[in-house]
């Protein structure tokens, strides 16, 4: 779905940006095995961020449950490192817009993983 003017800054209910989340979720349970339990998109100016919430494998939480949550973590750094690609295209497909960066993080307590866009400027 093109960009339109549904998905305008500051909305998180138009349909691009279901979509977004729509397809970020299916990214989530093609290469990790599971989606998360929710997912908030928040998009304003030339800025979107995904967030998710309760998306750790069972796997992942046995590892965190036994302290060894930095390895989790590296792990998940390294998938997001492989996934970059899939991510960006996602978001120029869906809202038409050419991302300038895409930074990524996790987080186990709670269990969180945010992803940010930062578009190219629509008149650029």
């Amino acid at each position: 779905m093109a960009a339109s003017d549904d998905a305008r800054p500051g909305t998180t209910s138009s349909p691009p940006l279901l979509e977004v989340s729509n397809r970020v979720v299916a990214l989530h349970k093609r290469y990790y095995g599971k989606g998360p339990e929710s997912t908030r998109v928040i998009f304003h100016g030339d800025t979107l961020v995904v967030i998710l919430r309760g998306g750790f494998t069972r796997i992942e939480r046995t590892l965190v449950d036994e302290g060894l949550e930095d390895q989790v973590l590296q792990q998940r750094r390294d998938l997001q490192a492989v996934m970059e690609e899939r991510y960006v295209d996602l978001v120029r497909t869906t809202l038409g817009r050419e991302v300038e960066a895409f930074l990524s993080a996790n987080h186990h307590d709670p269990d969180v993983q945010v992803e940010i866009f930062l578009l190219r400027p629509a008149d650029d």
